[in-house]
């Protein structure tokens, strides 16, 4: 008895000791509980109150892992779960930085503020996502990363399909869970398989890699392909990426433009911790790496060329986040163990970019009614600063000079043409010359927005009542369409800041 009680104490000392490392998820599920309470007692006396928590509470947890990130990682946290380094911090800040223009972006949406749900309940569910991205970021061990896509998934569900006051948000809720369902299910399947072949979990222990290098390669493979059918789901890469437009078109347009950035930043930092857990020469190393190789290409291809046919803004947004998923997965890639500066930039103006383009569509639709690209004929006169902003987006998300875009993607291709040199490998050339080639497509889609705007007039039977855009909301995209120009021109300020 007293030998139980010395472990479980041990344990509990253990868990204790390593708390300070999980500083910004304390204080979110902090802010968890809070915004429960705010939303079933203060909200009746004032209306933001719970909006008012969800920020603070985000925003303390960004500067907390700001001031974590020269502080060396703790390796055995949570009995070896999880690694808050400082390739976590950074991640972390730019999920909370999503997070917030996501808050910011329901708070001004007349669909949300004049729903009968109201959206205390949205924010709160927010913050439970919240907790499991950053778990995703840090996550070292295979069922820790479970849980973590699970939390994520089961909030997204609920994002989808809040309102889901139409069929159209209805069944894009429905496949959404469905969907997921099946993924998480696969998964957890092939988890099991991986668990059987190594007898572990933690998928940077020496025991798993030994394992897994002593079992045949089919059946490594095979593992592989059913666990990351769960995180292809999660990431919208080919051949997971079937539920996106229908998804992304269906929903209400602030949760279309965080799910389209916040998991794949997570995603993202955890394909690169398992992608650069084993030796590189390792045999499911090796297959890994040219699973997502062939992945990324047809991602790329796949999302540029289905967007070129696209009428409607959403769907088009969708495809166009899907072809930039296979340019993360290029950086990802290309990323050497401890060198993340290229990653995280592009990261960084992904984030700025994708959010500042879908909340500009948001806020077009909800009050000129344009949801169509055919729709936007003639935008450019009836709203000129906010079709102004979204003509920078959609050539930063181009990648044309003098923007952030332009630096992102020269990085890219540069660190690939590094890559390819050092180890010859000729699917470093194929990402370079599919990478330039889908950049090039995407002009004939981005482009139909100014085009429109600005050199079509709207039709004879087109409304041309417009109601004023949300002042505050509208000076926050123009700061995001600024910063895209800022550190196009001065990248070094972002790349300074990461090394």
């Amino acid at each position: 008895m007293q030998a139980t009680q010395f472990h479980i104490t041990s344990l509990l000392d253990q868990v204790i000791s390593g708390l300070p490392g999980l500083l910004p998820e304390l204080v979110l599920i902090a802010a968890f509980v809070l915004s429960i309470f705010s939303g079933v007692f203060v909200d009746r006396l004032w209306r933001h109150s719970t909006l008012a928590v969800a920020l603070l509470g985000m925003i303390a947890a960004a500067v907390c892992s700001g001031l974590e990130l020269r502080t060396p990682a703790t390796e055995n946290l949570l009995f070896g779960t999880v690694l808050p380094d400082a390739f976590a911090g950074y991640i972390r800040i730019f999920i909370a930085a999503a997070c917030i223009l996501f808050a910011l972006s329901i708070a001004a949406n007349p669909g949300f503020t004049a729903h009968r749900k109201k959206t205390a309940d949205l924010y709160s569910v927010l913050i439970a996502v919240h907790v499991g991205l950053n778990l995703m970021a840090m996550a070292t061990h295979w069922l820790m990363l479970f849980v973590a896509i699970e939390l994520v998934s089961i909030g997204s569900y609920i994002m989808v399909g809040y309102l889901a006051k139409e069929a159209r948000q209805t069944e894009a809720a429905m496949k959404y869970a469905l969907f997921g369902a099946v993924c998480s299910a696969v998964m957890l399947y092939g988890l099991s398989l991986l668990y059987g072949f190594t007898g572990s979990l933690e998928f940077t222990a020496q025991p798993f890699i030994n394992g897994l290098t002593a079992t045949p390669p089919l059946l490594t493979t095979l593992a592989l392909v059913l666990v990351f059918t769960g995180i292809g789901f999660k990431l919208s890469f080919v051949p997971f990426h079937f539920w996106s437009p229908d998804v992304y078109q269906g929903a209400p347009t602030p949760v279309t433009a965080f799910l389209s950035t916040a998991p794949k930043i997570a995603g993202m930092a955890m394909l690169v911790r398992i992608l650069y857990a084993w030796p590189e020469s390792s045999a499911p190393a090796q297959s890994l790496h040219t699973m997502l190789l062939v992945a990324a290409i047809a991602t790329m291809l796949l999302g540029n060329l289905a967007a070129l046919r696209q009428a409607n803004v959403k769907r088009m947004m969708a495809y166009s986040s899907i072809g930039h998923t296979g340019f993360l997965m290029m950086a990802a890639l290309a990323y050497s163990a401890g060198d993340y500066t290229v990653l995280l930039f592009y990261l960084a103006v992904y984030t700025i970019m994708n959010m500042g383009v879908f909340m500009l569509a948001d806020h077009i639709e909800s009050r000129t009614g344009a949801t169509d690209l055919a729709a936007y004929n003639g935008l450019g006169k009836r709203v000129p600063l906010a079709m102004i902003c979204f003509v920078i987006l959609v050539i930063s998300l181009t990648g044309i000079p003098p923007t952030a875009g332009f630096v992102s993607k020269l990085l890219i291709f540069s660190v690939v043409f590094e890559r390819w040199q050092a180890t010859g490998n000729p699917g470093m050339i194929g990402l370079l010359i599919v990478g330039a080639l889908t950049t090039v497509i995407s002009l004939f889609y981005y482009f139909k927005v100014p085009l429109n705007a600005f050199l079509k007039k709207p039709d004879a039977d087109q409304p041309m009542e417009t109601a004023p855009l949300s002042g505050g909301l509208l000076w926050l995209i123009v700061i995001l369409s600024g910063a895209t120009l800022v550190f196009g021109i001065f990248p070094q300020w972002l790349t300074n800041w990461f090394g």
